[in-house]
This record gives structure tokens, sequence and C-alpha cells, in this order.
């Protein structure tokens, strides 16, 4: 098999949770241009079907199904309806996450910290383990947890989105170890400071944004569409070989000291 059929993803099916835009839209698209049958899920059924109906008229294979991910019921019945339209599940990306809270670790409101982690943490578990027969069926599959910069090295007023993302890694790394007979792989992707509205608080203070800039070797903050290069490969057969791992994308923060 040449490089390029190891990148092909035809046949495959992929949900990539938090798609509607910014790096789960831009990943699912990418997961979409190299073949795969995506499945576009955030809350909103509206946005949904807007981001499938975009990829639909470029000739890609998209179909929009709504999810509060923080909803176990929800949960459920997105992968119910994802078997019975295709009948198989290939690919997950855990990327939807939330973080409503900017500020000192003590000020955080315990109710506002156990949403964090039920979106952030439980979610994804949640979501890996519905999937997992699938998998087991198929005796294959990629699971993708989108993390962050913020889970490697502690920083200021994101402390408990941070503990989350930390936790999502020693989550990547056990289902890479425990699943891995199943044929399962399991990685996890850490971005840095990314052009979206996620992080808007972040690139839209000009002190900020200056302060990164100048610490990093590229320069500038990132884009959506630089996550995706990485996420094919860990979707694909061309990283078979690849579990249990975390892999940055982040311009070079994590060498600047």
């Amino acid at each position: 098999m040449n490089i390029k059929e190891q990148f092909n993803l035809e046949g495959k099916v992929a949900i990539i949770t938090g798609s509607s835009k910014g790096i789960g839209k831009a990943i699912a698209k990418g997961l979409a241009e190299n073949g795969a049958q995506v499945v576009i899920s955030s809350r909103s059924q509206e946005a949904c079907d807007a981001i499938a109906k975009e990829f639909t008229a470029e000739g890609l294979k998209a179909v929009g199904i709504a999810c509060h991910i923080g909803k176990e019921d929800q949960r459920k019945e997105l992968i119910n309806k994802i078997i019975e339209a295709f009948g198989r599940i290939d690919i997950l990306v855990n990327n939807a996450a939330i973080n409503p809270v900017f500020g000192p670790l003590e000020e955080v409101d315990p109710a506002i910290f156990d949403k964090i982690m039920d979106v952030n943490v439980k979610a994804p578990w949640s979501l890996s383990n519905l999937v997992l027969p699938h998998f087991k069926a198929n005796k294959n599959g990629s699971i993708i947890n989108i993390a962050s910069v913020e889970a490697l090295t502690p920083g200021f007023g994101l402390g408990i989105y941070s503990t989350s993302k930390a936790a999502i890694l020693m989550l990547t790394k056990n289902q890479a170890k425990e699943w891995g007979q199943y044929g399962v792989k399991a990685n996890a992707i850490c971005p840095g400071l990314i052009k979206t509205k996620f992080s808007a608080a972040l690139w839209q203070n000009d002190k900020i944004l200056s302060k990164i800039k100048k610490s990093l070797p590229s320069a500038r903050m990132g884009m959506p569409e630089e996550m995706v290069g990485l996420a094919c490969l860990l979707a694909s057969d061309a990283g078979n070989y690849m579990t249990g791992g975390v892999y940055t994308a982040d311009g070079g923060f994590m060498i600047t000291g």
C-alpha cells in the first residue's frame, strides 16, 4: 500500500464533536476530503445542517446530527443514529470542550468546575465507551482526543480548563493501553493558540497576543486548518503504529521555556 492509499479514508465513518466551527470543523473537512463519511455534531441541529450542506456542496460526504455532549442520553442517541444510518463507526474525534471561566483557581464556582469536567472529561470518556463495541466489531478504530498545550504546562487564568485537558491526556494513554488488544489506537493532539471563537479571550487581547507572538518561534498564532494534517495521519492507516501519543501543534510554544 503506497502512502496515498494509507491516507485514504474511503469507507470510513468519522464522528467529530464540536464540529460546527473552529478546529472541529476544520478536522471534519479534512477527514471528508480524504474520503471519510463525516458526522458533524454540535448542540444546534441548524448549525450541524449548515456545515453538512456546505461540505456536500463541495462533493464531500457529510451529515449533521445534533448532540449536547454533556448529556448521556444524547450521547447514546448520537451513536445509535450513526449506526442506524451507516452501520459502523471507525473514527471518533473528541473535540467539543468548554471553558466558561478565566481567572484564579480559588474564584471558580464549584458548579462551573463540575460543568467543565462533565463536558471536557466525562463526555469524551463516555462517548469513547459507547463507540468501543463498534470498534471491537471492526477490529479497528481510531480515537483522537483534542487536548491543549495547557494540559502540559501551567499558565494563568485557565487552571480548571488545564486540569481537565491534563486528565484527557491520561485518559488517552489508558485507552491506548487497554484497548490496543481490540485494534483500537488512541492519541491526543495538543493545539497551541489557535484563532477560533473559543480562544478569543486570548487573541483579542492585544497585550496577551503580542506577548505570545514574541515568545513563539513561529511568531504567530495558528489557524484551525493547521490541525488537520496531524488528525488525518492519526485517523488513517498511515498512523497505525501510533497510539498512546501526545502530539503538539503549537508553533513552538512548548520549547519557549
